[in-house]
């Protein structure tokens, strides 16, 4: 992979977290300034990654669709279902790379979409059982693998892009 196609990986997973409420504006806003030094760049993307922190909770709303649409990503509408499933594979692969253990991961899936989500159901069953572990048979070492397993089946599965990257 190189470094312009993780950096819209990364400007894809940021646009999804965001717009459900899983980070804060001004995380968007750095992740564009890493894909311009990665070399992705569009006049929307310079716009987005010159905001302000101050500015960027205004702003970001508005300039986020153009950027990613310039650069053929998805802009996923606050509170859509594609949108949660773009957050959903976002955060599995942040606990594929350490950010998040296997627990942080199955509870906040399970607290931001409950059992109602069909793709994050399993996560949510996973969550309840790391809850009742010391009435069962299972450890903390089996529900974590199973959490893995499933986060890299999420992974595995890139939410939907057309990525025409612009390279200048």
């Amino acid at each position: 992979m190189t470094s312009t196609e993780a950096a819209a990986i990364a400007l894809q997973d940021h646009a999804a977290l965001w717009s459900m409420g899983e980070i804060r504006a001004s995380d968007v806003v750095n992740v564009a300034c890493d894909a311009l030094v990665a070399g992705l760049d569009t006049p929307g993307l310079r716009i987005l990654a010159a905001c302000t922190r101050a500015e960027a909770d205004y702003d970001v709303h508005d300039l986020l669709p153009t950027a990613l649409d310039e650069l053929g990503l998805t802009f996923y509408p606050v509170g859509s279902e594609a949108g949660q499933e773009a957050a959903t594979r976002a955060l599995a692969r942040r606990m594929l790379a350490g950010e998040l253990t296997p627990r942080e991961f199955t509870f906040r899936i399970h607290q931001r979409h409950g059992h109602e989500l069909p793709l994050t159901e399993r996560l949510a069953e996973l969550d309840d059982e790391y809850d009742i572990l010391e009435y069962g048979d299972r450890t903390v070492d089996q529900v974590d693998a199973e959490v893995t397993a499933e986060a890299r089946r999420l992974a595995a599965h890139p939410s939907s892009s057309r990525t025409t990257y612009s390279l200048h």
